[in-house]
C-alpha cells in the first residue's frame, strides 16, 4: 500500500513541495517583485473596503467588484472583480484580468491581473505558483485531484510510521515477547529506523533518508497532509470527519445557496462597510473581543450576502494572510446571518483555522515560516527517494528473474 500509493502521489507531491516552499513567504516574494503595490501611506489615510469598491466601479463600469481586501493575503489592497454583461453585445466584457491592486488612500488602480496563470508574465508568476500548489492550475478538477491525494497521504502517513516499526520476533516455543534478539527492547531495535547511515551505498543512504526523514518530521507531514483536506475537501471529507468529533460550523454548513441568485443587492458597498461595522461592534461587546482593523468586504451572490472581516484579539494567524473574525449578512437587509471567530467559538473551527494557519505558515514569526520552507523540500525529498528506492528494487527483481530463465 504504501509503495504504491507513494508512487502514485510521487509527482504531486513535488510539485506541492517545491511551490510550497515558495509560498512560505509569498507576501515577502510578492514585495520583492512588485513594490509598486505597496505605497508607503499613512493607515489613517486609507479609504475602508466599501469605498474602494464603489470608487473602482465607478471609474470602471464593466466590471462588478466581488471583493476588496484593505490589506490581501499577499499584503497589498486588492479587489477581485468580474465583467458586467455588455449591454451591445449582451455577453459580459473581455476583461483580461480579474486581480485588480489598489492605493490603498486614493483607490488608482496600481496593477491588473488574471490570477493564476501566466498570462502577464513576471506579474502574475506568484499567483501562479498558488494555483499550481493548490490546484496544479487546474480550478476544480485540480482542486479534487490535490485533495484526494491528500486523504491518501493522510492515511499513507500511518502506513509509513507502522513500516518503520521493528518486527516482533518470535522466541522459544513460538511466543513473542517485548524484547528481540540479543534481549534488546522494542525501542532500542526501533531507535537505528531514525538515523541516517551517510557512509552507506547509495541505495542505503536513500533508504535510510526515506525513513528517518519520514521519522523525524513525522508530525508536521500528518499537520500539511490533513490540513490539505481541509483546504481542498473542505465540504465533504473534512467535514464530515470533524463534525464527528467536534462541534464545527463552517460558514458553507450554516448558510445556503439561493434558488435564484442576483447580480444586484440593495445594500451598496459603503452601507454595508457600515452595516459590517456595527455589526462587529455589537459580536465585539457581546463577546468581549478587541478590533484592530478592517480587513476585507465581500459580496457573495450565491449566498446572498456579504461577508465582513476585520482582525481581532481572537487571532491565530500572524499576518495578512486570513484573518477569521468575520460577520454574514444579508445583501439586501443587513441582517446578520452569521458571526464566526478564529478561536474560542466551536472546537472544530477553532482547529481548523489551527489548520489552515499551520499550513500557510501564519503563525509563530520568522522560525516556522522558514521550517514550512525546509518541510517542502523534505516532501520533495521523502518522494524522490521513495521512487528511487521502488526503482533499484524493480531493477533487483528484473535481474534476478532473468537470471532465473537463463538458468533454466
Amino acid at each position: 500500500l504504501h509503495r504504491w500509493a507513494g508512487l502514485a502521489m510521487a509527482g504531486f507531491l513535488v510539485i506541492v513541495g517545491l511551490t510550497g516552499s515558495l509560498l512560505a513567504f509569498y507576501p515577502e516574494l510578492e514585495r520583492l517583485m512588485h513594490p509598486h503595490w505597496y505605497p508607503d501611506r499613512d493607515p489613517s489615510t486609507w479609504l475602508g473596503a466599501g469605498g474602494l469598491a464603489e470608487r473602482l466601479e465607478t471609474a470602471e463600469p464593466w466590471l462588478r467588484v466581488t471583493q476588496v481586501s484593505v490589506q490581501g493575503f499577499d499584503g497589498a489592497t486588492s479587489a477581485w472583480v468580474e465583467p458586467r454583461l455588455d449591454p451591445m453585445t449582451r455577453g459580459p466584457f473581455e476583461l483580461g484580468y480579474d486581480y485588480v491592486v489598489l492605493d490603498p488612500t486614493t483607490g488608482t488602480v496600481l496593477d491588473r491581473i488574471q490570477w493564476g496563470t501566466l498570462r502577464q508574465g513576471w506579474t502574475g508568476l506568484m499567483s501562479f505558483v498558488y494555483a499550481l500548489h493548490y490546484a496544479l492550475a487546474l480550478d476544480m478538477p485540480g482542486v479534487w485531484v490535490l485533495g484526494i491525494c491528500a486523504l491518501v497521504w493522510t492515511v499513507d502517513c500511518f502506513v509509513g510510521l507502522y513500516l518503520t516499526f521493528p518486527t516482533r520476533r518470535p522466541q522459544a516455543g513460538g511466543v513473542h515477547t517485548g524484547e528481540g534478539q540479543g534481549g534488546r527492547s522494542w525501542c532500542q531495535r526501533w531507535q537505528p529506523a531514525w538515523m541516517v547511515k551517510w557512509t552507506a551505498s547509495t541505495y542505503r543512504l536513500n533508504f535510510d533518508l526515506h525513513r528517518a526523514g519520514g521519522l523525524w518530521t513525522w508530525v508536521l507531514l500528518l499537520i500539511f497532509a490533513w490540513s490539505s483536506v481541509y483546504m481542498n475537501l473542505w465540504d465533504t471529507v473534512y467535514t464530515w470527519t470533524t463534525r464527528v468529533m467536534f462541534e464545527y460550523h463552517p460558514v458553507w454548513a450554516e448558510l445556503h445557496p439561493l434558488q435564484h441568485p442576483s447580480d444586484t443587492h440593495s445594500l451598496s458597498w459603503i452601507e454595508a462597510q457600515s452595516v459590517g461595522d456595527r455589526l462587529i461592534a455589537e459580536q465585539a461587546t457581546q463577546r468581549g473581543f478587541l478590533v484592530k482593523r478592517p480587513v476585507a468586504l465581500r459580496f457573495d451572490r450565491s449566498l446572498g450576502v456579504y461577508q465582513y472581516q476585520v482582525e481581532s484579539n481572537r487571532e491565530i494567524d500572524d499576518r495578512p494572510r486570513r484573518y477569521t473574525t468575520q460577520v454574514f449578512f444579508d445583501a439586501d437587509t443587513g441582517a446578520l446571518k452569521v458571526a464566526l471567530f478564529p478561536s474560542g467559538q466551536y472546537t472544530g473551527n477553532t482547529i481548523s483555522n489551527w489548520l489552515y494557519a499551520l499550513h500557510m505558515a501564519n503563525v509563530f514569526g520568522l522560525p516556522y515560516r522558514i521550517l514550512v520552507c525546509v518541510m517542502g523540500l523534505v516532501v520533495t525529498m521523502l518522494s524522490g527517494t521513495g521512487v528511487y528506492i521502488w526503482w533499484k528494487k524493480r531493477r533487483s527483481r528484473l535481474v534476478a528473474a532473468s537470471r532465473r530463465i537463463a538458468a533454466i
